[in-house]
């Protein structure tokens, strides 16, 4: 297995979030036991004087970082990664405004208040959302991964994919996996009748809550492939995002939907859940691939659902 590069760049950064978070307790601290004039608080009366924690707390937390830090280190270092992950920024406070892509639309899009269809989210966060298809397999080396290295992801699933092993899909979920529509048998929608539609889409909304216990919000189209019908159907069925995306990574390699083969903020990034049968490598092999480049250039790897 590959040694984890650990440049001065890597450990810098990490040095740096773990002191501003000791220096922001201290001055949280400080402000607690001061005044505005910083003159002592005087006690209402029966209350003690309010003090700053002790000295040893601080150092608690600082440790606490320094732990986490180097645990994210190790396991960057037993999967082979060739550097530790980016962490995401926090959830943004205001949701970015979804629309659908220009050229994405279907007639009567906006007057019936379809759901929005797009590749990417509108952020200046420099983040990609992963996102994986269908459910065919079940790695649990892949769940041991993802754990161990905090990377989030998107799950869409197809129901006849599901079935012979919920409770691999029950443990992601227990990790905060999202596990969204991904139509019951995995046709291909366009040009189906809208009651056809409605009965994959609807149905697989039904299958998630009685397996999983939450019905979904986002559906992702099998092939990316729609039509005004499946828009309506989804709309009915309680669908409010349909994220499709602009790259896609595999266990040896990267395609894309822009001609430029550039990464950009926002960006969706598609998967599979497949092994060695049908790709060159595994599950692990492609969330290397997908951490190594984005790492690379700068990107940490946010959670959808934190930005609809």
């Amino acid at each position: 297995m590959r040694a984890v590069v650990q440049n001065d760049k890597s450990r810098a950064f990490g040095g740096v979030r773990i002191g501003l978070a000791v220096l922001a307790l201290a001055a949280i601290a400080s402000g607690c036991a001061q005044g505005g004039d910083g003159t002592g608080v005087a006690p209402a009366g029966g209350q003690q004087p309010l003090e700053a924690p002790p000295a040893r707390a601080l150092d608690s937390y600082a440790a606490k970082l320094r732990t986490a830090h180097t645990a994210r280190v190790a396991a960057a270092r037993r999967w082979g990664l060739r550097a530790v992950p980016l962490s995401a920024p926090p959830a943004p406070e205001r949701k970015p405004s979804i629309k659908t892509r220009k050229g994405f639309e279907v007639d009567g899009h906006r007057e019936l208040d379809l759901p929005p269809v797009f590749t990417r989210v509108p952020t200046r966060d420099k983040v990609v959302f992963l996102t994986i298809d269908d459910g065919a397999e079940k790695d649990p080396s892949f769940l041991r991964m993802t754990r161990e290295l905090g990377v989030p992801y998107t799950a869409f699933l197809s129901g006849y994919l599901v079935e012979d092993d919920p409770r691999y899909f029950r443990r992601m979920q227990a990790e905060g996996v999202v596990l969204n529509n991904h139509t019951l048998h995995h046709p291909n929608l366009r040009g189906m009748s809208y009651r056809a539609q409605k009965r994959e889409i609807c149905g697989m909304q039904r299958y998630i809550e009685q397996r999983f216990g939450k019905r979904p919000t986002l559906f992702r189209p099998p092939y990316g492939s729609y039509d005004r019908a499946t828009l309506r159907a989804a709309k009915d069925c309680g669908i409010t995002s349909v994220p499709l995306w602009n790259e896609e990574v595999f266990a040896d390699h990267w395609e894309y939907r822009e001609a430029d083969r550039d990464l950009r903020p926002g960006d969706i990034v598609l998967t599979h859940f497949r092994g060695r049968d049908e790709w060159k490598g595994t599950m692990p092999d492609m969330i290397r691939r997908f951490l190594n480049k984005v790492t690379a250039e700068g990107y940490a790897v946010g959670r959808l659902e934190d930005y609809l």
